[in-house]
């Protein structure tokens, strides 16, 4: 004997207030008008000294309807991330469904993993933060047909509604304020570029806006997160190549943000005196850093929201073409680029 406890069923309740299992559906599913006052509550009585406990899955199953939303992030722990998933929950809470998260860890066979897992809950939409799906994943959406956003990151050759960032906006706006501040040579990191979409939407704008304004040195470079010695490399010969130069970098997201400023730090660099630094994201630490880093905020929360609305229409049955809609960033201008 293990010591475990059974669950209470709709039959104990049933048994305990002396009628069928029917009257007690009928009590669940809020059609209470069709049962007399006292059979009301002797139904409303045991279900309170069982502690009974209905199972909404199960429920949802028999209605057609789980009032589920998959969301697939590729990166939980990612700030990004965070406030993304804070406006999904909200949309979510207020349209009465429930977020099943899964965190790929931006590793493409997960992705592939928790696709077919929510497949099996039954999931009346998914919203995916993608790392990059191969064509077996594309095979599986699909067949599966469900309503699907997706955030930030496209997928080449898959139609589909998006929500993000205005990428050339953002990276046009970054690259114009550090030209206007008096910088020479700027350096634009990302992570690899792969076939992430975003990463290379704002190189392309950065090399765009470069070619307007002749005289400017312009570099880029791709560092995986966690590469510290390819970092420290970078940034040392970025700044002795160009010494006597006023120089600055770009980074492409938040968390390659933090190991640049973590890389400044171990090689002797000063953001705002011996080079201008300007990151995508709004980070909470960013305003504390020293002289203040300047971001180029993206407005997560509001795309979070948008994303699990659009994705609450097609599970409605809107039919109107697949769009992209996309999001102005903010430049919040700290001491790091300061003239």
């Amino acid at each position: 004997m293990n010591g475990k406890v059974a669950r209470p069923t709709i039959s104990d309740v049933a048994k305990a207030a002396k009628t069928g299992k029917t009257s007690v559906s009928r009590y669940l599913n809020g059609e209470q008008n069709l049962l007399s006052d006292d059979l009301r509550i002797r139904i409303e009585t045991a279900i309170a000294d069982l502690d009974y406990r209905p199972s909404q899955m199960a429920r949802g199953l028999k209605r057609g309807r789980t009032r589920l939303i998959g969301l697939i992030i590729a990166d939980i722990t990612n700030p990004y991330s965070v406030d993304v998933l804070s406006g999904i929950e909200a949309a979510c809470r207020e349209k009465g469904f429930t977020p099943l998260v899964c965190n790929t860890n931006n590793e493409v066979d997960q992705e592939l993993h928790y696709l077919d897992l929510l497949r099996s809950y039954q999931v009346e939409g998914i919203v995916v933060n993608a790392v990059g799906m191969r064509e077996e994943g594309l095979n599986r959406l699909q067949q599966s047909a469900l309503p699907m956003v997706l955030i930030d990151r496209k997928i080449p050759d898959f139609a589909c509604d998006v929500v993000g960032l205005d990428n050339i906006q953002a990276a046009t706006t970054a690259t114009v304020h550090l030209i206007e501040q008096g910088f020479e040579a700027i350096l634009f990191l990302s992570e690899p570029l792969g076939m992430v979409n975003t990463r290379r939407e704002r190189l392309r704008a950065f090399r765009n806006t470069i070619d307007r304004y002749p005289g400017i040195v312009a570099e880029n470079a791709e560092i995986p997160l966690h590469e510290t010695e390819l970092m420290d490399n970078t940034l040392r010969q970025f700044h002795t190549r160009f010494r006597g130069m006023r120089k600055a970098v770009i980074s492409a997201n938040g968390a390659l943000t933090l190991q640049v400023a973590r890389a400044m730090r171990r090689i002797g660099l000063h953001w705002g005196s011996d080079i201008g630094l300007l990151g995508f994201d709004e980070l909470e630490w960013a305003e504390l850093a020293g002289v203040g880093i300047t971001t180029l905020k993206q407005p997560t929360w509001q795309i979070g929201y948008a994303a699990l609305e659009q994705v609450v229409k097609r599970i409605e049955g809107a039919a109107e073409s697949v769009h992209e809609q996309v999001f102005s960033g903010e430049l919040i201008v700290r001491g790091s680029t300061a003239r």
